[in-house]
């Protein structure tokens, strides 16, 4: 906020204080140090979460030839928190040094699902191929942020539709929320693809307890307390261990429908761990090409680099919004150096073996407690890294306490749909097809390639060709050809 003085026209900004505030212009915008570092912190709390959930999406499933993530027989959730957590704090760093703006930078939710569910489970495919990819989309964006093309990419998707992927992909979230808690499961009967809970009943304290986290994260959230996703993770997990240790439940099996979805909440031997950094490196630039064709290569790019791409469009602008730094153009400053850092950010997660770093939208939280400048993602990842230290407690969450948070993800990304014109069937059709079948085919690939396709059939058929962008004419001959890829395969003879 900005005062003015009698007699004077418009105030100096204040002095710098020290080399500190001169770097990050500090006083300039109108804080202090200590408010940086508070919101920063602030910042790191809100979205600490993805330190739990990232494993827990990508580590627990396994790659197209029935391999882990990192390898080994079973998930290896703690090496997968402390990389995540290194990443986060390396680019949330950089974030602030090279951009001096207050967005920390992470794994993200919804781009880490779709590494997990729509590429690394593909038939022969690994985890090393899944993060070549993630490094391939990372450095076309950072190509086109350095050539100005980013503006060709933003004007080639309808605003709609781009505001589709982001409610389908909240969606996709909530189910799979849903379904690794197993609030809703696949009936033994088969009767109907999916029912609630054990027979249509709630009655087990694993899905009681997924239960409190979801109501806790919403009460907190609806009373905006700082926090509130991790505030209801640790609360969760608090409440599993009790209820495990008083009523030894176990795990879930055929004969113990009722137990633990994926492991077994018990308070771990020791806190803090050195940190396990293996998975850095742990990716193959181009050996998706040879298991899935270089067709199903570039469409799996173009899916994950449009969700990355213009999700951090948006979240810069809402955070710089928050922050009133945005210019009359509603641009923030150092705009092309934010874009190039969340460039690297992507690169630098599939290069890291924990999915695309992107920006968080929960930086708001921060610029809400005060925060103007770098200083503040500065804090966020360092951070972030005293995190890697603290892997051992990962392990301990279960599913139930940790899946209530992408519920309620799931739900502030759907809550943009207000966004979508649905009277004008020109854009409401492929918009509903995008959002509604991403969950219902599991696969936000083609959630995406049914938006684009029928949105440029629809146009076609009301004589409005020229409405179509000439690079939604390239994703559509794609999307066909990736639809239609096995019989592709057969005409050819592969």
């Amino acid at each position: 906020m900005s005062s003015t003085s009698t007699g004077s026209s418009v105030s100096a900004p204040p002095a710098p204080k020290n080399a500190v505030d001169r770097f990050f212009k500090i006083s300039e915008r109108g804080s202090t140090i200590g408010t940086e570092i508070r919101g920063g912190l602030v910042t790191f709390f809100t979205m600490s979460y993805i330190i739990v959930l990232n494993p827990l999406i990508i580590g627990t499933v396994q790659d197209g030839t029935g391999s882990f993530l990192g390898g080994g027989d079973g998930p290896n959730i703690p090496m997968i928190a402390a990389t995540t957590a290194l990443v986060a704090g390396v680019m949330s760093i950089l974030m602030g040094v090279v951009a001096n703006f207050p967005l920390a930078l992470a794994a993200g939710l919804g781009l880490n699902a779709v590494v997990t569910y729509s590429i690394a489970s593909l038939p022969d495919m690994t985890w090393a191929d899944a993060m070549g990819i993630v490094v391939l989309e990372g450095l076309i964006i950072l190509v086109l942020v350095l050539t100005g093309f980013r503006e060709a990419v933003f004007r080639a998707v309808p605003m709609e539709l781009k505001t589709a992927i982001s409610v389908g992909i909240g969606l996709f979230i909530a189910f799979i929320g849903l379904v690794d808690a197993g609030f809703v499961r696949i009936p033994f009967s088969q009767a109907t693809p999916v029912e609630l809970g054990i027979g249509g009943s709630l009655g087990s304290w694993p899905l009681l307890v997924f239960v409190f986290g979801l109501f806790l994260a919403i009460i907190l959230m609806a009373r905006k307390v700082k926090g509130a996703i991790l505030i209801a993770i640790v609360s969760s997990t608090v409440l599993a261990i009790i209820v495990e240790a008083v009523g030894k439940i176990g795990g879930q099996t055929p004969e113990n429908p009722g137990g633990w979805e994926l492991n077994v909440p018990a308070l771990p031997d020791s806190v803090v761990a050195a940190p396990d950094f293996s998975l850095l490196g742990q990716f193959s630039l181009f050996g998706s090409i040879e298991k899935i064709g270089i067709v199903a290569v570039v469409l799996l790019v173009f899916s994950v680099m449009i969700a990355d791409f213009f999700d951090t469009m948006g979240t810069m602008v809402a955070v710089g919004g928050e922050a009133g730094l945005l210019d009359k153009g509603g641009n923030p400053p150092r705009t092309k150096q934010i874009l190039i850092v969340d460039s690297l950010a992507a690169a630098a997660g599939g290069a890291g073996s924990v999915s695309s770093n992107t920006s968080y939208v929960e930086s708001a939280a921060g610029v809400g407690d005060g925060a103007r400048t770098g200083l503040a993602s500065v804090t966020t990842g360092i951070a972030f890294l005293l995190a890697t230290f603290l892997s051992p407690l990962v392990d301990m969450v279960p599913f139930e306490a940790a899946t209530p948070a992408l519920v309620v993800v799931g739900f502030l990304m759907v809550m943009q749909v207000s966004g979508i014109d649905w009277k004008n069937f020109e854009v409401a059709v492929p918009a509903f097809l995008t959002i509604v079948l991403m969950p219902f085919s599991y696969s936000i690939t083609v959630g995406i390639g049914a938006g684009v396709i029928s949105f440029v059939v629809i146009k076609l058929a009301m004589g409005k060709i020229r409405q179509v962008h000439p690079l939604m004419w390239v994703a559509t001959v794609l999307f066909v050809a990736y639809f239609l890829i096995e019989p592709i395969k057969d005409l050819l003879g592969l």
